[in-house]
């Protein structure tokens, strides 16, 4: 099921494609003639760019065509490559990890605490000289200790990028997600914030960065060119630019963004408030709770096997076995499975020359796997494929259905907390 930016299509995105479908041009430039646009080319992706970076507090954002193409592009305008580590938590979509393999580098697994975003302890103990980036994840719309983590990055001088992939919209200390590290990275795929069905935001501050990113995305052209310049192209790139179909929808969903915050933080404070008082439950630690997303309720229960016995008895999961965002559900990254069979860049002499070869095994991250067993996860405004559907609410639910959902859980969990 979606997220509630799909749950909230109507006219504003209606009218915002119709432009697009009756000016006729679907690609991002449009046709020019010469240094002229034709008037009835929209511009709608240049206007979603302009849309996001204002919400974001950054003067710089460029549309890409997925989530995963936006944090692609943000390790190749930082540079990643041959020889480098970025560490990247253990508990996060598998793109996250993928990417940095897709830029042949070598993703360095830390720890997650608390708020089930990186640790910084764990950081600081996870660097070595060959370290280039921290991809510091959000996840579940959680910002992460960003003070801490900023503190360890600067010390060291090494680039934060924001994977705020479940995130857009969210805030710590009053400054969005995407503007706290050196680049951001964003998806709008069906199942977050807001929607574009399927694309990608990435932010930053720094110009240089932003040109290089541009670059990536374009077949290394220079920002918004007019025509197929040749001559000024700092690198060779990709496509992955956005379409003006998903570009107007983004412009039409990111004014709800207010609407969707209010009404998903209302439901989950009181969700919590009905099952606060389960004895032995602690909720995850949330670092701004004006800032949070309020996606997902996450329940740690006092130890594995009781959070198994409720997550059988309501034919649903514990957060240890959601799929691919956990590492140790990862069989392609355990085995360094690659699409060659020499394993680059497991194997690149430019990182086992510095470095004995990486391996990864389950169970490599006993505080994370602690938590992940005992943790039940119950979808405020959304419903996840690893939950029960008998748990997934909607932007469209009121808080009579919040406390129908909590009556169940406290139905089945005062079995088993005494």
């Amino acid at each position: 099921m979606p997220g509630p930016g799909m749950e909230l299509f109507g006219q504003e995105e209606l009218k915002q494609v119709m432009e697009v479908m009756e000016g006729g041009f679907h690609f991002r430039y449009g046709v020019s003639v010469g240094d002229e646009v034709d008037p009835r080319f929209k511009a709608k992706v240049f206007q979603a760019e302009k849309d996001f970076a204002r919400a974001c507090q950054v003067p710089y954002a460029i549309a890409v065509n997925s989530g995963t193409a936006s944090l692609l592009t943000a390790f190749a305008g930082l540079g990643v490559g041959p020889g480098d580590e970025v560490i990247v938590p253990g508990y996060t979509f598998i793109a996250s990890i993928s990417t940095i393999v897709f830029s042949r580098a070598i993703p360095i697994l830390a720890e997650e605490d608390r708020t089930l975003n990186m640790d910084p302890k764990d950081l600081e103990a996870k660097i070595t000289p060959r370290t280039k980036a921290i991809c510091v994840v959000h996840m579940m719309g959680n910002p992460a200790r960003m003070d801490e983590l900023k503190a360890v990055a600067d010390k060291h001088g090494i680039p934060i990028l924001e994977d705020c992939a479940q995130a857009f919209g969210a805030s710590y200390k009053g400054k969005p997600v995407g503007s706290m590290g050196k680049i951001g990275a964003f998806s709008l795929n069906a199942y977050k914030m807001i929607t574009c069905g399927e694309g990608g935001m990435i932010t930053t501050h720094d110009e240089d960065l932003y040109k290089r990113c541009f670059a990536f995305h374009d077949q290394g052209h220079v920002p918004h060119r007019t025509g197929v310049e040749i001559g000024k192209r700092p690198f060779i790139g990709l496509n992955f630019r956005m379409t003006e179909l998903q570009g107007a929808l983004v412009i039409a969903q990111i004014p709800k963004t207010k609407l969707i915050l209010e009404h998903l933080r209302r439901n989950k404070k009181r969700y919590k408030e009905l099952v606060a008082d389960l004895p032995g439950i602690e909720f995850r630690e949330v670092t701004d709770p004006d800032g949070e997303c309020a996606t997902i309720v996450s329940i740690f229960l006092p130890t594995a096997e009781i959070a198994q016995k409720i997550a059988t008895d309501l034919k649903s999961k514990v957060l240890a076995q959601a799929g691919w965002h956990v590492y140790n559900n990862m069989e392609q990254l355990l085995e360094q499975r690659t699409i060659t069979p020499e394993a680059c860049p497991f194997t690149c002499p430019y990182y086992t020359s510095k470095a004995p070869r990486v391996s990864y095994r389950k169970g490599m991250l006993p505080q994370t796997d602690d938590l992940l067993n005992r943790t039940f996860n119950i979808g405020i405004g959304l419903t996840d494929p690893n939950l029960s559907s008998a748990f997934g609410m909607t932007i469209h639910d009121g808080l009579d259905v919040v406390e129908q959902k909590a009556a169940l859980f406290r139905k089945v969990a005062e079995k088993y907390l005494k």
